[in-house]
């Protein structure tokens, strides 16, 4: 039973139109060639699973970064931030999520606090793995506001397949760490700037759970950790 409910989890938004596009390209399918119906299955079977929204425990104590994605650190480095966001271009420690089309695409807020700017650009769609992503790809940033006068950025960004960014932050309105803000579609990448002089708690590929992984704490004074593979 519990394997069953595991399966049963919500569906965004924004899947909704493709399932429904997947599943009638399947029927059609079917009458062309039943062999090409059953491809069509599994098609449709993986669009629901793409846009699953499953629930997820996030921690509560104030300080933490969690993941704003599910996917594999790619990168961890030091860069400015998105220059329309407006802060400045000193280096910050930077972590990126690679998210491949297997991955929950949901995207959540990694700390809570006010959002102060929302900016898009329009750009690229480079593979998302590529550093250069970063700079020359369409992305969407929100640059976040703690209470205790801290800056977070979280940028969401297409990748080669990806083309269609949603973020649903709003300028001047709160929110709690772990809540839903918006889904990249499909296969992309979210970057995450740090304040300057803080660690990341996580290592270059290691797998991280959107709205569970902790990144980074501010009240950490562990250096930046290193990971061994096993």
């Amino acid at each position: 039973m519990d394997a069953i409910t595991s399966l049963l989890v919500p569906i965004h938004r924004e899947g909704t139109r493709f399932i429904i596009a997947f599943a009638i390209a399947t029927l059609i399918l079917f009458l062309i060639w039943a062999p090409l119906g059953w491809l069509g299955v599994l098609l449709t079977a993986w669009c629901v699973y793409f846009f699953r929204d499953p629930d997820r425990l996030t921690p509560q104590r104030a300080g933490l970064v969690i993941a704003p994605a599910d996917g594999v650190v790619n990168m961890i480095t030091e860069a400015a931030p998105p220059a329309e966001l407006g802060l400045g271009e000193t280096p910050r420690p930077r972590i990126s999520i690679f998210m491949n089309v297997f991955n929950c695409h949901v995207n959540r807020i990694p700390i809570a606090g006010r959002v102060t700017r929302t900016a898009y650009r329009p750009g690229k769609f480079l593979n998302a793995d590529l550093d250069k992503a970063s700079d020359e790809n369409e992305r969407a940033a929100i640059a976040i506001e703690t209470e205790d006068g801290k800056t977070f950025v979280a940028v969401q960004i297409a990748g080669l397949v990806a083309r269609r960014i949603v973020s649903d932050a709003v300028e001047g309105q709160s929110y709690e760490t772990g809540e839903r803000y918006g889904i990249i579609r499909f296969g992309s990448r979210v970057d995450v700037y740090l304040e300057p002089g803080m660690s990341p708690l996580v290592s270059v590929g290691q797998t991280a759970i959107a709205g569970e992984t902790v990144l980074a704490d501010t009240d950490s004074s562990e250096g930046r950790r290193e990971a061994l593979v096993r």
